[in-house]
């Protein structure tokens, strides 16, 4: 049986384009799992410290991984291409979020679906609605219920950058 998931890709770090690009290929590369589309490219202000400004885009993939195998599956990914953690929130070639799986929702150690702040970043709920209507948000929130922040950069911050990732 396969699931449906929406993942996050993000990088700020060398070619971010590139970066995206290649996650997408690797992601793809891994078994019981295919990336069936994927959002435009946003560029976006960083959230945390001064550093350069993210590419952004969500993937909607089809997957017989459990949600667990699926997060080490995007952490595998984020390691191949070198991600460092070394700072939160701070500058990186790519990092892959799992943002939904299927409609559950998740609470284990070190996995959260829907992600705990998905519904807080612009970032992620403008490329995700170009893939699914209503998505599913933490707490059984829905896109109707959500109260967008006053403050006056919160949309304008995602500022289209490049058409859908290729899928090969």
């Amino acid at each position: 049986m396969t699931e449906r998931a929406y993942l996050a890709l993000g990088s700020n770090v060398g070619d971010r384009l590139l970066n995206l690009e290649r996650a997408v290929r690797q992601l793809n590369a891994v078994a019981s799992l295919r990336v069936l589309r994927s959002s435009r490219v946003y560029e976006t202000a960083p959230v945390g410290p001064v550093q350069p400004d993210y590419l952004n885009a969500v993937v909607e993939v089809e997957t017989a991984l459990g949600p667990r195998d699926l997060l080490d599956a995007c952490r595998a990914v984020e390691d191949e291409m070198g991600r460092v953690r070394t700072m939160r929130w701070g500058p990186r070639v790519i990092d892959v979020d799992v943002l939904t799986y299927d409609r559950r929702e998740i609470h284990e150690d070190g996995l959260d679906v829907p992600h705990p702040r998905m519904h807080e970043r612009a970032f992620v709920l403008v490329p995700l609605t170009e893939l699914e209507a209503d998505p599913m948000l933490p707490g059984g929130r829905t896109l109707a219920t959500l109260r967008i922040p006053a403050a006056p950069d919160f949309l304008t911050d995602v500022r289209p950058f490049a058409p859908a990732l290729s899928l090969d």
